[in-house]
């Protein structure tokens, strides 16, 4: 019993810590391709096989709904701390080369997911490329702002030259 506590204390603050929770179903893959999986997104998210009661009080007990119907047959979840669509493109990349591992759905921004709705965060780009892309659109935006400011001043000094040239061949 005493186990079973602590093991939902560990889910309960694993669902806490987590920005998003992406649960699969890895029914048939070998232990050494759970390793491989592991691995793969380890710098984003801690992927781990759950039991399903645990996890359903754990996901209750953090404020978590939505996966009850979800949790059914062998269950791994992972608890997604850096990037969720690295995570996700990481998920359906290890889908592809293994079809065994199937995504369920999951839980990001106080939402549930539905397995479809898990792949189209796959399907958005990551973090580092929009903010590369932001930058490039700031910086695209300050290079025309300078580009008008610079070209103000010369413009108004081309002005007062034609104003000065015109009135000295009036004079």
């Amino acid at each position: 019993m005493a186990q079973k506590e602590a093991s939902v204390a560990e889910l309960t603050k694993n669902f806490e810590g987590s920005t998003a929770v992406l649960l699969t179903e890895y029914r048939g893959l070998t232990v050494a391709q759970l390793k491989e999986l592991r691995n793969s997104i380890r710098q984003d998210a801690e992927y781990a096989v759950v039991k399903n009661t645990l996890t359903k009080i754990a996901a209750r007990n953090a404020g978590v709904e939505g996966l009850d119907d979800e949790l059914k047959g062998p269950s791994a979840i992972a608890f997604v701390h850096g990037d969720p669509v690295a995570v996700a493109k990481g998920l359906r990349a290890f889908a592809k080369a293994h079809p065994l591992l199937v995504i369920k759905g999951g839980y990001f921004d106080g939402a549930a997911l539905t397995a479809a709705e898990v792949n189209k965060l796959a399907d958005l780009e990551s973090r580092e490329v929009l903010l590369a892309k932001l930058a490039g659109a700031m910086k695209a935006s300050l290079t025309k702002a300078a580009y008008v400011f610079n070209a103000l001043p010369s413009k108004a000094v081309r002005t007062v030259d034609a104003l000065r040239e015109k009135q000295e061949s009036a004079a």
